[in-house]
């Protein structure tokens, strides 16, 4: 069997070493160039529609038949139909990407981790609401993605604060975390960076969000937290100024005493830094097992769970009750 390319990418990837591991980890856009017989099978795409290429890994080894997970050798060792690896029996990639522009023969796409000269051999759009190979939606981008504009449109963010993150389940020793200066409206695969949590190393894509020194400290003492989400709720930043946590936790409602008993708080402490990393995990520490919640004196509240969903959720519930307390207040209560 035998199969044809109908186009090639030209990229300013030039070589697999400069070349990131996955599209969402920084890649940047293409040309894909396709031969003129084929031109009459793109009638019908257009600009901004999301696309499946497979492509042949045309520098691959062949011979390879287990790698280190992402090159590292600090991971043990596993079968290359277990891993993303291009090096396999059959070199075979698959690549969502985004038409970005369209000049007859030539399609610009993005992102996209293949280098330059990679042989296209088949398009495929994407299915509405498919998100991967699998079509489960559970890539950690994609994730980190929804709850940054479900947290944005419920006011929990604003313009470019807060930052959120995840720790995948195939990839226990790193965390998936948003950029420095990323817009939680309008998150995209480019916006996110992966850093090991062993020692904060810096692994791919853009740099990751100041505060992920406190993000990297809450995963290392919680092992059972998978995500964490950041936000500067204002009602609750109102409350702090106020009168304190205390506050919330006066309210006589069933679901004050249901959610505080998942707060602690830590001292008003300049973000970004070491020492704001510490007391974070330091109160994260004194939690009871299970979803829990850290608010920062001056600074905002970090929630941590199993999935990022469930994190944001628990910041609603605190913001929800934070915003019935300043009501009865102005109420004279």
């Amino acid at each position: 069997m035998r199969f044809e390319p109908v186009a090639h990418v030209r990229s300013i990837l030039a070589d697999r070493a400069r070349a990131p591991k996955q599209g969402r980890e920084g890649a940047p856009d293409a040309v894909l160039e396709f031969e003129e017989k084929y031109l009459p099978a793109l009638d019908g795409l257009k600009t901004g529609d999301e696309v499946w290429l497979l492509c042949h890994f045309h520098q691959a080894d062949r011979d390879t038949l287990s790698v280190h997970p992402r090159g590292d050798p600090a991971n043990p060792r596993t079968g290359v139909f277990n891993t993303r690896s291009p090096d396999r029996p059959n070199p075979i990639g698959l690549h969502k990407v985004t038409i970005r522009a369209m000049d007859g023969a030539r399609l610009a796409v993005g992102p996209l981790e293949a280098v330059d000269g990679t042989p296209v051999l088949d398009v495929k759009p994407v299915i509405p609401g498919e998100s991967g190979p699998s079509g489960d939606g559970r890539h950690p981008e994609d994730l980190l993605a929804r709850a940054g504009r479900l947290g944005w449109r419920r006011g929990l963010f604003a313009g470019f604060n807060g930052n959120l993150s995840l720790r995948p389940e195939d990839e226990p020793e790193v965390m998936v975390v948003t950029a420095s200066g990323a817009a939680k409206r309008s998150l995209q695969p480019s916006d996110f960076a992966r850093v090991r949590l062993s020692d904060g190393a810096h692994l791919s894509g853009p740099a990751p969000s100041t505060e992920a020194r406190a993000h990297q400290a809450v995963y290392n003492r919680r092992q059972e937290a998978r995500a964490i989400v950041h936000t500067h709720p204002p009602h609750l930043l109102a409350l702090d100024l106020a009168e304190g946590m205390a506050g919330l936790r006066a309210l006589p409602l069933f679901e004050a005493d249901m959610f505080c008993c998942k707060l602690a708080e830590c001292p008003a402490i300049p973000p970004g830094g070491e020492d704001l990393a510490r007391a974070v995990a330091r109160s994260a520490g004194e939690l009871g097992e299970g979803m829990g919640a850290v608010f920062m004196g001056r600074h905002g509240l970090l929630a941590f769970g199993p999935d990022p969903l469930s994190a944001l959720a628990l910041s609603e519930e605190l913001e929800a009750l934070a915003k019935i307390r300043l009501l009865s207040r102005a109420g004279g209560a």
